[in-house]
């Protein structure tokens, strides 16, 4: 008899497992109401991020502090969460009427708030991906602080290190240190860190301002803090869901809201029953595409190409960006700032208002019907299938009249991590597929590879993943996809759930006609294939200009020459 031969297991079939275990996991305890991240039920959280070892996390593994992955993270979350023991998601539940400050993080449209000096709360409005995102952002920041503890305490918590009472002396006290001090303080946070010097100096910098510029040494020292409370008495971080998020949850609460809001302007300017177009984008790129050299004559005259989009895109160039606004409001612009919580802001087009015979748009438009373009900003995971299904739902208006949107048209454009080239370069997918799963669902792409050369910039076509976090990239596991039959190209967050809510409006509910066009088309923010341009590595820049507005442009040119 044969012997069965065991097959080891490879790093994509494991990270599999550990991206489902971490599913299953936040699922569980977003159920159960309450966690410790670094206790007994925070466990299998804690083993499925260290064995998936997302590339964002860098050295998350092992035994030195990830600096990258920590300022990606610290980032995405409110101020001086560091020093809070207890951390609480929550739905909106009135916080903004009360006198506590909203603290909203530099890389994510969140409202915080910080209760006490042990407390913070977060407010969820964007779904279950954005609890995906803080968990697994959290159970990152404390696995680094607890090598923070470890690295500091002697004779089993008796003693400190030399470099750690020096730090606690700077934090505590709040002592103003000369520039000497402050290098020297660096030095013994690189012997803490387990990092060069140059390391730590970069990242010190990265966190200083001129407000707090020994933020990094605060950061630092609550981290391990903190970590040391919990080894050595037991005082536990804890994380809590209200039961009101629980509860609404999955409800498309806020989604419903935001939608009806939309239709609401759409009924009152007499626009409900016009042919509509829903573009997902930026609040910028379909304005200044459709508007800014109309608005900026004198400027658009001296600038060719994408010049005038590079001035825009300028810090300082405020002014401009006002003027361009300005001249589109009485063009047929109306802006929908957001109320609802989805923190999804809404422009609305009539271009019924725009004088084409002035436009420098185009020579070739062929407009029919004067088509209404609806441009929602990005939506955040599954919170664009709420947000979707939400927007192609008939209206009701008050008169109990139920109204069928005309949508000839959804195009959805976005960044995402590419798997094949680099920063910048544009991705048109053939199919999206839900990462962890063999879930997948292919459609007809009105912008082919061919529509977006010519620009200097390399374009690939393939199927899309459409992942549970961008915290979650996975090297072995994004490979395996990229270098099997699959034929993946590139992973985004909201593909698969855009795609899902459109198919159902179109095929099963007949909300909308079953002859709606999508268009899909991203560009590269990061190829986490490749060290050193993951996400962590910062942002694309004004090279992100040219990929932007030739997708803009060819999606808005479409929708006027068909």
């Amino acid at each position: 008899m044969s012997e069965t031969k065991k097959i080891a297991r490879t790093r994509a079939q494991e990270s599999t497992n550990a991206i489902e275990k971490l599913y299953i996991s936040m699922r569980h305890l977003f159920s159960r109401g309450f966690y410790k991240p670094m206790g007994i039920s925070g466990e299998t959280l804690r083993k499925s991020l260290l064995l998936l070892r997302p590339e964002i996390y860098g050295s998350i593994a092992e035994q030195r502090i990830e600096l990258s992955g920590l300022t990606y993270v610290i980032e995405r979350l409110p101020e001086g969460i560091e020093e809070c023991q207890f951390i609480n998601l929550t739905a909106d539940e009135g916080y903004k009427n009360s006198h506590f400050k909203s603290i909203i993080p530099p890389k994510r449209r969140r409202n915080c708030y910080r209760i006490d000096k042990d407390q913070m709360n977060i407010e969820i409005t964007r779904g279950r991906s954005e609890i995906y995102d803080i968990l697994t952002h959290l159970t990152f920041l404390f696995i680094e602080s607890h090598k923070i503890q470890e690295r500091v305490t002697l004779n089993d918590g008796e003693d400190f290190t030399r470099e750690w009472k020096h730090l606690e002396d700077i934090v505590l006290f709040q002592k103003k240190i000369s520039d000497k001090e402050r290098e020297v303080t660096i030095a013994h946070l690189s012997n803490i860190l387990g990092r060069t010097f140059d390391e730590v100096l970069e990242v010190y910098n990265t966190f200083s301002s001129e407000e707090n510029p020994d933020r990094f040494f605060q950061l630092i020292y609550w981290l391990g803090k903190l970590a040391i409370n919990e080894v050595l008495e037991n005082k536990k971080r804890t994380v809590t869901f209200s039961s009101v998020l629980i509860e609404e949850i999955g409800h498309h609460i806020y989604g419903e809201i935001w939608a009806n809001n939309i239709k609401k302007v759409l009924e009152k300017n007499e626009l409900l029953e016009r042919p509509i177009h829903i573009i997902s984008a930026n609040m910028h790129s379909v304005l200044n595409s459709i508007y800014a050299k109309d608005a900026l004559p004198k400027e658009a005259k001296d600038l060719k190409g994408f010049e005038v989009y590079q001035l825009l895109s300028n810090s300082d160039s405020k002014p401009l960006q006002k003027r361009v606004k300005d001249f589109a409001s009485i063009n047929g612009l109306i802006y929908i700032k957001d109320t609802s919580g989805t923190n999804i802001n809404v422009q609305v087009i009539d271009t019924d208002k725009i004088n084409f015979e002035v436009s420098t748009l185009s020579k070739k438009i062929k407009l029919k019907d004067n088509p209404v373009l609806i441009v929602m900003d990005y939506a955040f995971g599954e919170q664009a299938y709420e947000t979707m299904d939400e927007l192609l739902k008939p209206y009701t208006c008050d008169k109990n009249i139920k109204t069928h949107l005309d949508v000839k048209s959804v195009s959805i454009m976005g960044k995402a991590g590419i798997l094949e080239g680099g920063k910048g370069d544009i991705m048109i997918p053939s199919a999206h597929i839900f990462e962890g799963t063999a879930d997948n669902y292919p459609f007809k792409n009105e912008l082919s590879k061919e529509d977006l050369e010519g620009f200097g910039i390399e374009v690939f076509d393939g199927a899309m993943i459409s992942v549970l976090g961008t915290s979650l990239q996975n090297k072995d596991l994004l490979k395996f996809f990229h270098d099997s039959t699959w034929n993946v190209i590139g992973l985004e967050m909201e593909g698969a759930h855009y795609q899902k809510a459109i198919q159902a409006a179109a095929r099963i509910r007949g909300n909308i006609s079953e002859d709606v066009q999508v268009r899909y088309a991203y560009y590269a923010s990061d190829n986490p294939l490749e060290t050193g341009a993951t996400l962590a590595s910062g942002g694309l820049g004004m090279s992100g200009v040219t990929p932007t507005y030739a997708i803009t442009q060819k999606i808005v040119s479409q929708i006027f020459e068909n």
